[in-house]
């Protein structure tokens, strides 16, 4: 039987095409998955409205995909990781690790096989990976993997200094207190004497 094709059937035929096929292949698995019409009088016309909605679709999937790939563009991703001798890496960082890593950062969500990896990353350092949306459209980010460890204990030291601080800006609030107390101390003893002084003035006065 001819059939008049409506998609891409791989090592068969492309969506436009009109070929002679086994009538069983055709009438129980391209008919009725809509792959293909029966290559008749009305056949060209459904062809031209399956491509032009075809056409239309792909339009916008590249208008898609053409603004996610300018937010991806240049995006910095850090991901840590355990490592030991040679900052060689305990396990490696895969495709996943790094769509997981993207979501939690940017918000964006990207299927983990679009993700360019010819093999995992099993090194500490800097790579850049590229990010396969379309054929054409293949924005790339920064990828950094840093070692777990060094990491946290940096976090750490920060967060022991920033409490040092703490504590020496709450003795200088204290040691502030301290003289303000001094000062309105020592404004009430030049009270007392004046008032002590005014009424000498008085007595004498007398």
């Amino acid at each position: 039987m001819k059939v008049a094709f409506l998609e891409d059937v791989p090592n068969v035929a492309r969506a436009g095409e009109i070929k002679e096929v086994a009538d069983g292949y055709g009438r129980n698995f391209l008919i009725p998955r809509k792959l293909a019409v029966l290559a008749n009088s009305q056949a060209s016309s459904i062809i031209e409205a399956q491509l032009k909605k075809k056409a239309l679709l792909q339009a916008q999937t590249e208008e898609e995909m053409s603004k996610l790939a300018d937010q991806l563009e240049g995006k910095e991703v850090t991901l840590k990781a355990k490592a030991g001798a040679k900052d060689r890496l305990y396990g490696s960082i895969t495709s996943a690790d790094i769509a997981a890593e993207l979501e939690k950062s940017t918000g964006l969500v990207i299927d983990k096989r679009k993700i360019e990896l010819t093999e995992p990353i099993r090194q500490v350092g800097s790579y850049e990976v590229a990010i396969r949306l379309t054929k054409d459209i293949m924005p790339k980010i920064k990828l950094t993997v840093v070692e777990e460890e060094k990491e946290d204990k940096a976090e750490k030291k920060e967060d022991k200094e920033k409490k040092k601080e703490g504590r020496v800006e709450k003795k200088e609030d204290k040691e502030k207190k301290k003289e303000s107390r001094v000062e309105k101390k020592e404004d009430k003893e030049k009270k007392k004497g004046g008032r002590a002084k005014k009424k000498e003035k008085e007595e004498a006065a007398r």
